[in-house]
């Protein structure tokens, strides 16, 4: 269970032309997890990245590969992802017709299994996944497009996660996704979030490593009330 809210920026929002380089930019000041968004154009009107890249990445650094399947049925998808190197695999609970039987195929393979909820998901839904569970991620943006602001609503959904899992007992790390920058990442960490995605507010800035910095500046000044 991971203790002190910590920054997972996205790679999406990298220059892919300079991807391995500004992964080093970051690694360089302390960053040792990055989030991979994998978007197939039907869950999410969006295409991403894959396999390919993700298998890159493996070779190229051993930061963890925490990777985010916003696919329609995942479970096509979880071998060839695990074979890439991913060392946390997301699913979304709307995305597939039997969420624990992917989650239970994820930590199979030797990968930590995660599930994740849209802003308009009832949380609730979640409570009998928690024991397959070793992190939840929750949306506070509508998932398919980086640089979007976030939805303050979907704030509510990670209070009750927060409280869900605090009173189940489990070791679930909490991770937030969507409109993550300096004026908002407080509002994450105070609604109960271990681990903060952050693309845009990174990788979207032309010194990525003075960006992490800052970001993780304001969950210090943050938590330091």
């Amino acid at each position: 269970m991971i203790k002190k809210p910590f920054i997972a920026p996205s790679v999406l929002s990298c220059d892919f032309t300079k991807m391995g380089e500004q992964i080093r930019q970051v690694e360089g000041v302390g960053c040792s997890f990055f989030h991979i968004d994998v978007m197939d154009g039907i869950f999410v009107p969006n295409i991403s990245i894959g396999q390919p890249v993700v298998k890159s990445l493996r070779k190229f650094t051993r930061s963890v590969l925490d990777t985010h399947l916003m696919i329609t049925e995942p479970e096509r998808y979880i071998d060839s992802f695990a074979d890439a190197g991913a060392d946390i695999l997301t699913i979304h609970i709307e995305s597939t017709a039997n969420p624990a039987a992917v989650l239970k195929k994820i930590k199979d393979r030797g990968v930590i299994p995660a599930v994740s909820i849209k802003p308009k998901t009832d949380p609730a839904l979640l409570q009998p996944l928690l024991p397959l569970c070793g992190m939840i991620l929750v949306m506070t943006v509508e998932p398919g497009f980086g640089g979007q602001r976030m939805i303050s609503e979907a704030l509510d959904n990670l209070r009750e996660v927060r409280k869900m899992v605090d009173a189940s007992g489990y070791k679930i790390d909490i991770e937030v996704d969507g409109g993550i920058d300096t004026e908002t990442i407080g509002l994450a960490v105070a609604a109960g979030a271990d681990i903060i995605v952050a693309g845009s507010a990174v990788f979207g800035k032309s010194d990525p490593a003075a960006a992490y910095l800052e970001l993780d500046k304001a969950i210090g000044d943050y938590t330091s009330i």
